[in-house]
């Protein structure tokens, strides 16, 4: 390793993180505010060149470093076994990378996409640090966890799967765009007018079952109230969606209230300028949601592993700072019923934005940075 002298652009860090969203920009946030640090020569993203978090990291300005690995199957057979070799590859690569460039520390957010580069350095003796965003730890926090110098989490439920003597709780990384503007200039941005505005979105995945309740009671909204909507469908429901919309609403397009992508490249913007959200409840969206300080709506996706978005919904329910449905009683008219709720009801949605708004941790980048650098002194 490089000799450490202060005040001296000598560390270098690795990442790592990915597969989706919520595992990528709390790596990214945190990478982000590493390459501030006045010591630090280098920031490296650690991922898998076939995801969204390449091309999230190279617009970032970090140097990408791949490692081909997929989600582990769930049943042991012979994919398990091709799982496991293709792991083992992985994780060689990732000492061959840790040879190469030197990090005084590796940090990861979990996931598979993460458990190469984790292996790898608790193989190598570098210290490793490691972030739980989920209220139910992953198996790779598990794993890892009692073994890496330090541990952040997001939430105090996440402590009782995880095993270890330094661990922190600190909230999920916020990126600072949520930081840099405000709600009006957010809508300015997407030329809407300053009125009640809902987001619905289902991560970067997309949700099909929140596209559809939508899509169903889009014609209704539009003529009962005074709205606005930013909708978000995710890649690979967008032509599906547009086809529903072409059968229950063809006229859509001409309604200059409705915004409609696939994914927001920008979604601070979109998010801060919304006043509603309908959601799924990964704990980055749920991190974002409280930012923005928006009243939301959280629809858990029901085969998250270890049903941690219900978890995280519950969590954000009992503390008044959302209303909750269930994936499999969220039909058009639920989901009509629960929205209506909050249009209808304006105390209790601004009575949901502030508990929302009260749970978050600005300073949760900062401390997981302090942790990283208290390994590699």
């Amino acid at each position: 390793m490089t000799d450490n002298i202060n005040n001296e652009k000598n560390k270098v860090y690795f990442v790592t993180g990915g597969g989706t969203g919520g595992h990528i920009y709390p790596a990214v946030a945190v990478g982000f505010a590493l390459q501030k640090e006045p010591d630090t020569k280098k920031v490296y993203y650690v991922g898998n060149p076939n995801n969204l978090e390449k091309k999230i990291a190279e617009d970032k300005v970090f140097d990408f470093l791949g490692v081909n690995i997929t989600g582990m199957p769930r049943t042991c057979s012979f994919n398990f076994v091709k799982w496991s070799f293709k792991l083992l590859l992985a994780t060689a690569k990732s000492v061959g990378y840790i040879f190469k460039y030197r990090p005084n520390a590796i940090f990861g957010t979990g996931g598979y996409v993460s458990a190469p580069m984790l292996f790898a350095g608790l193989l190598t003796r570098t210290p490793v640090v490691i972030h739980e965003c989920d209220a139910v730890a992953g198996k790779v926090t598990k794993v890892i966890a009692p073994f890496a110098k330090s541990v952040s989490a997001a939430f105090e439920s996440s402590k009782e799967g995880i095993k270890s003597e330094n661990i922190h709780i600190n909230g999920n990384p916020i990126r600072e765009e949520f930081l840099s503007t405000d709600r009006y200039k957010a809508r300015e941005k997407w030329q809407l007018k300053d009125k009640l505005t809902i987001i619905v979105m289902g991560g970067s995945q997309g949700a099909k079952k929140l596209n559809t309740v939508l899509a169903k009671n889009l014609r209704t909204l539009f003529k009962k109230y005074d709205i606005q909507i930013i909708h978000q469908t995710g890649l690979k429901n967008y032509d599906e969606t547009v086809k529903e919309l072409k059968k229950v609403y063809p006229e859509y397009t001409e309604n200059s209230r409705y915004v409609l992508r696939p994914y927001f490249k920008k979604m601070y913007l979109a998010m801060l300028a919304s006043d509603i959200a309908v959601s799924r409840a990964g704990s980055l969206s749920i991190s974002e949601i409280c930012v923005s300080g928006l009243a939301s709506i959280l629809i858990p996706y029901p085969y998250a592993a270890a049903d941690h978005q219900r978890k995280n919904a519950r969590e954000m329910q009992e503390l008044n700072a959302a209303l909750y449905l269930d994936d499999a009683d969220c039909t058009p008219e639920s989901f009509m019923e629960k929205l209506e709720e909050l249009i209808n009801d304006t105390q209790k949605m601004i009575e949901l934005q502030n508990n929302a708004k009260k749970l978050v941790k600005y300073e949760a980048t900062e401390k997981i940075v302090a942790q990283i650098k208290e390994v590699v002194k």
